[in-house]
């Protein structure tokens, strides 16, 4: 697998790339133009939860800037629930809870920087 950086509008990204075998299963890709092969992201899609003897993490789907904490420790929310505002490449993406539950801690405020994974609070 092989590490790079890319720069875009002066943000910088850190992606691995791993080369494909010829035979490898891409019948569930699709293809740009060109023929290469795209990934399908859907706008939708919320980060899986990780499970800890804590609780579960919520974590950042991508590198952004916190605009607004919708949520306070100790409140109870459902799944779906909007509980971080997360600003990333000029977009406002709503952090949903993915499970009803309690919200334990929260790790971050208004305005910080977080990286892609970055745990944002536990429920």
């Amino acid at each position: 697998m092989k590490k790079y950086e890319i720069e875009i509008n002066n943000e910088v990204y850190r992606v691995s790339v791993k080369e494909l075998s010829a035979d490898a299963d891409m019948s569930n890709q699709q293809t740009t133009p060109e023929g290469e092969p795209q990934k399908n992201i859907s706008k939708e899609s919320t980060p899986q939860p990780a499970s800890t003897k804590n609780g579960t993490e919520v974590k950042a789907p991508m590198a952004g800037t916190i605009l607004s904490i919708q949520v306070s420790a100790g409140q109870e929310v459902v799944q779906g629930d909007t509980l971080i505002v997360l600003e990333a490449m000029k977009m406002e993406n709503e952090i949903v809870a993915p499970t009803d539950g309690v919200v334990d801690e929260i790790y971050v405020q208004a305005n910080d920087r977080v990286e892609s994974d970055q745990v944002l609070l536990t429920l």
